[in-house]
């Protein structure tokens, strides 16, 4: 079963969506050319689906298939989660109004038309790949994140190939951290994850309640988990829940990218990063993402001498 639509809005999924092989292989999110393929579950039972697209930033038309699909909720529930990966629900022009008022955003909206944030639509799936990536590169992260997703994770078959399904708390509750140790996570990292999904299963931390509270109780809540600091909890605020008025400013990342193209490459405090992403309002979370991608850009292009 399939569906299609033009996008009302600006959009270029192959680029928002290109963060799922930059640094490595995703076997939960697969990117081919023009296919993106991934598993969603439905009364317990997991789906393979995948995502086409064509046209430019202006007309962009997706269409999700759902081949193993037997009632129109279930392939609902695909468009659903393509739509939140995709973040083809934030409001982008809201940010382009917002990003004409400043020089270094303008610059980047008009090198990136249609760029949005990809979102995780399953928390415990976020935070697991926040502890992933703590304090190591982006490359190690992917690879013993894809590690752990191939060892615990359910395999579903679409197309002939396969993604997996990252594995839900149950799945990692009853796993030894001598197990992910083997994986070359951390002794801590380990604990922190099987800890996180121990606390899950046990009924002490409801995070698909977290949807509905506000940002600080957000934080409040996943802070208080062994493991989870402020780093974390606004990274899971701004890609896990979408929020808008979310910036990052303890990241690396973040920190280049704020003294790339706001101070000339000198450091930037975080209180300072703040107050200027503050500016932005509800649209921090996407000026954000440009940022980060716009400094990838500029980096590679200086790389290559371009």
């Amino acid at each position: 079963m399939e569906v299609s639509w033009v996008s009302a809005e600006p959009l270029d999924l192959g680029r928002t969506l290109e963060r799922y092989r930059l640094w490595g292989d995703d076997p939960v999110n697969r990117l081919g050319d023009g296919v993106f393929r991934r598993a969603v579950a439905i009364d317990g039972r997991w789906l393979g689906y995948r995502v086409t697209w064509t046209g430019g930033p202006d007309a962009t038309r997706i269409a999700v298939a759902v081949p193993g699909a037997r009632s129109a909720r279930e392939v609902d529930a695909a468009v659903a989660d393509a739509r939140h990966v995709g973040g083809l629900d934030l409001d982008l022009a809201s940010f382009y109004r917002a990003a004409a008022a400043d020089a270094v955003l303008a610059r980047l909206v008009a090198a990136l038309p249609g760029l949005r944030p990809t979102l995780s639509p399953r928390p415990f799936e976020m935070l697991v790949g926040a502890v992933c990536a703590q304090q190591v590169n982006l490359g190690f992260a992917f690879t013993v994140r894809a590690r752990l997703v191939r060892r615990f994770g359910t395999p579903v078959p679409i197309d002939g190939e396969t993604v997996h399904a990252f594995p839900g708390p149950a799945d990692l509750a009853r796993v030894a951290p001598a197990e992910l140790r083997a994986m070359q996570f951390t002794t801590r990292k380990a604990e922190y994850i099987v800890g996180l999904a121990r606390a899950v299963e046990a009924g002490d931390l409801d995070l698909d309640g977290l949807r509905g509270r506000s940002n600080e109780e957000v934080v409040e809540a996943l802070t208080a988990i062994r493991g989870y600091g402020r780093w974390t909890a606004e990274w899971f605020l701004a890609r896990g829940l979408g929020r808008g008025d979310v910036c990052p400013a303890g990241d690396l990342g973040v920190r280049k990218a704020f003294a790339h193209f706001y101070a000339r490459r000198r450091e930037l405090s975080e209180r300072a990063i703040r107050r200027r992403a503050a500016r932005w309002g509800s649209q921090q979370n996407i000026a954000v993402h440009y940022l980060l991608a716009g400094h990838r850009l500029e980096s590679r292009k200086a790389g290559s001498g371009t």
